[in-house]
Parts: structure tokens; sequence; C-alpha cells
């Protein structure tokens, strides 16, 4: 089966299990798929470029929320009443 590769650098299972940081930084700050039988077995990515996609999924479910209650009718409240 054939697989799209969703990285500019790739390395193989060896290649990472030689060098795990030389192959990180391979990538450039970007991933590196590694690659099992010239398939990819997963994504290797730097610390700071997975916190970047997890604040980006993150921000996407956050609009996706407030795209959803938009237009939920508008209930006012006294602060007091709090």
């Amino acid at each position: 089966m054939t697989s799209s590769i969703l990285a500019q650098t790739t390395a193989s299972v060896s290649e990472l299990r030689k060098n795990p940081m030389g192959t990180v930084a391979a990538g450039d700050g970007g991933p590196v798929a590694i690659l099992n039988r010239n398939e990819p077995a997963f994504y290797c990515i730097p610390a700071a470029a997975y916190v970047d996609l997890m604040e980006r999924l993150e921000d996407l479910e956050l609009n996706q929320l407030a795209d959803e209650r938009k237009n939920q009718p508008v209930i006012r409240v006294a602060l007091d009443a709090l």
C-alpha cells in the first residue's frame, strides 16, 4: 500500500536508532518521516513544533465551539446576581 509522506525530510528506523538527535535535527525544525520498508511508520518532530501543533489544534477546537454557540440567545445577568 502506498502512503503519502507528509514531511520534507525522511529517515529510516535504523538511522533513527543510530542517531536520534541527529535525525530530529535533520528536519531543521520540521517533521521527519520515519520509514519502515519505505513506508512512513511515524513522524518525529521537535518539541517546539509539537507545542505549536497542539496550540493550533486547541485554537481550531475553540473556534469550532464559538461558531456552534454564536447563534444561541443572549442571557443578560446582573453582576450582583452572580
